[in-house]
């Protein structure tokens, strides 16, 4: 890019200057740093988006009134952020939905289930408890009212589809797979 900025630079100047080794230097020069500014330039403006925002997190999650925990994955921070933001209005299914498929965890499924007072969410192309379940908990039980129970269903790996892969208890203990492994087998 630097290249281009010196030969755009240079195109504006007259012909005798292209002899020039003091031209050619400050030409470098400052093509270097404007180079340096706009790749800059371009690093603000990627603050302004959740899903390019990398040292800017921080402010989404400020305005979002998310505290701040520089120790979970970026990923994990941006989902929480996303929603956030998808769980303003009235609560239906279908906000919850897209609420909890705002963190990265595949396809969800609300069941309201009104004679019980509680809404299931089945997680349902993902096996397994999801790492950010907390995240996920925390956002739901925000934009759900306080009088309706939330109830969280999991899939797991069950011996039946294990026998449809051909796997026994024999070859799953020669693999070395440990159970965190296992229950998450695709």
């Amino acid at each position: 890019m630097a290249r281009d900025i010196k030969r755009d630079m240079g195109d504006y100047l007259p012909k005798y200057y292209s002899e020039s080794a003091i031209v050619d230097n400050l030409l470098t020069r400052e093509a270097t740093e404007f180079s340096a500014l706009s790749a800059d330039i371009y690093d603000v403006l990627a603050q302004f988006f959740i899903d390019t925002a990398t040292w800017g997190m921080a402010n989404w999650e400020r305005i979002c009134g998310i505290p701040v925990d520089e120790a979970k994955p970026i990923e994990q921070r941006r989902s929480v952020i996303r929603s956030k933001m998808r769980g303003v209005g009235t609560v239906t299914a279908a906000l919850i939905k897209n609420v909890a498929e705002s963190f990265n965890n595949g396809s969800v499924s609300v069941t309201e289930d009104n004679a019980n007072y509680t809404i299931k969410i089945a997680f349902t192309s993902s096996l397994g408890v999801p790492d950010n379940i907390v995240d996920i908990q925390t956002a739901l039980r925000e934009i759900i009212p306080a009088h309706l129970a939330v109830s969280f269903l999991f899939t797991y790996m069950t011996w039946g589809s294990l026998d449809v892969r051909g796997f026994t208890w024999g070859t799953l203990t020669t693999a070395n797979y440990m159970w965190s492994q296992f229950e998450k087998l695709t």
